[in-house]
This record gives structure tokens, C-alpha cells and sequence, in this order.
């Protein structure tokens, strides 16, 4: 029903036209129990799910035991991406109000650390969130040499490059594109000072038996 109302009454996000693309499947169910049982393999799985709470639906989604699962169905040269939740320099104070730390972007990192060699924390700021949030890319498992030139890659690329691959592969990409080119894209894998002394403290995994709870 959610899907009907919102090809309905939200076209300007694709509507019909998403829908109806012969390049698109939607399936409606548990995205945890399709991964595990899943015999396809991806070039790219993002996930763009509920945040870690405790009575929401996608915790399972975050911990060490599905990411190594994606690891089986990651093609060769395949990426993962997922969302990780605020990434503001400053938590926000009811994060560390009490005992226990409820921020998940450290958490996350780690523990796609545990399974993929290459892992590359980014953010972006969402106008709508009021703060940045974090994401986390990682891809598959590769030899470490390979692995710290990708990173370097991804870190150091020239803007000018990205906006030559975004007007070359993308219609009326600088007017389709509101919020990226490769400023941006230079900025989003350029970490503050605080955040960055965090990722370094933090040690804390997500498993099944341990989850992390954002709230």
C-alpha cells in the first residue's frame, strides 16, 4: 500500500516510471532472510534502511554476521554501501546522556571492519536531518597493498575528474545533480578533526548477540 500511494502521489521521485522500468524488481519482504538465502551475486548492494533502534525493524542489517554473508554475494569487484546514522562532529547530547553510548557510526565502521579490508567512512551533509550523517562503503575483500590504493584513490581524486565522469555518463548532470560534483565529493571523505579522534577510540562491534542500539 505504501508503494501504490507513493507512485500516486510522489512523480516528481520517479512514480510509473520507476515502476514500470523493465530494469527494476521490487520485492516486498524481510531484506535479512533475502540476503541470507540469496544465490545471486551484485556488483553493488546499498543499503539504505532503518536506523539501528532497538524495536525498529533493520538491526539485524547492521550486524557482523550479515556482512559476512554479503561477502557471498559481492561479485569480485563488487562495493556495499549502507547509511550509519548521525555523523555530526559534536554528538548530540542525549548520545552520551547515560551509560551507554547510542551513536552508530563508529559501531558500523568496525564492524564492516571485521569482515572487509577496505572500509571508507564518509558523510554528507542532509539539510532535513539538521546535521551530517554518516555512511560506509566497503568493498570486497582484497589484498591489503590493493586495498590502501583504493582508499587513497577514493580520498585524493580530483574534483575535476568527477565532474568530467558526472557530464560525460549523466543527462543534464550538473542540473540533475542538486547536491554533488567533485567539491563535494572531495569534501564527503574529508572527516573532521573531532569525528576522526573518535573513529580512532571507538572499539565497540555490532553482533547478533550485541547489538548497538542508536535508541
Amino acid at each position: 500500500m505504501v508503494v501504490d500511494v507513493s507512485v500516486e502521489f510522489l512523480p516528481e521521485w520517479g512514480g510509473m516510471n520507476v515502476k514500470n522500468d523493465p530494469r527494476f524488481e521490487l520485492i516486498i519482504g524481510d531484506a535479512y532472510q533475502y540476503i541470507l538465502d540469496c544465490k545471486e551475486t551484485f556488483d553493488c548492494i546499498i543499503m539504505d534502511i532503518s536506523d539501528p533502534i532497538e524495536c525498529g525493524p533493520g538491526i539485524m542489517l547492521y550486524t557482523k554476521e550479515l556482512y559476512e554473508h554479503l561477502v557471498n554475494v559481492l561479485s569480485p569487484n563488487g562495493v556495499f554501501a549502507t547509511q550509519a546514522g548521525a555523523a555530526d562532529a559534536v554528538p548530540p547530547p542525549h548520545a552520551n546522556a547515560g551509560s551507554r553510548d547510542t551513536t552508530c557510526f563508529c559501531p558500523i565502521r568496525n564492524t564492516l571492519s571485521e569482515v572487509f579490508p577496505c572500509v571508507l567512512p564518509y558523510t554528507q551533509n542532509i539539510p532535513s536531518f539538521g546535521c551530517d550523517w554518516g555512511f560506509v562503503m566497503a568493498f570486497h575483500p582484497m589484498k591489503k597493498e590493493k586495498c590502501i590504493e583504493v582508499v587513497k584513490k577514493w580520498r585524493s581524486i580530483s574534483p575535476c575528474i568527477i565532474d568530467d565522469l558526472i557530464e560525460k555518463h549523466i543527462s543534464n548532470g550538473e542540473t540533475a545533480l542538486k547536491m554533488y560534483d567533485g567539491i563535494t565529493h572531495v569534501r564527503m571523505f574529508s572527516l573532521t578533526k573531532a569525528l576522526r579522534k573518535q573513529l580512532a577510540i571507538d572499539k565497540r562491534i555490532m553482533t547478533k548477540a550485541d547489538p548497538i542500539y542508536m535508541y
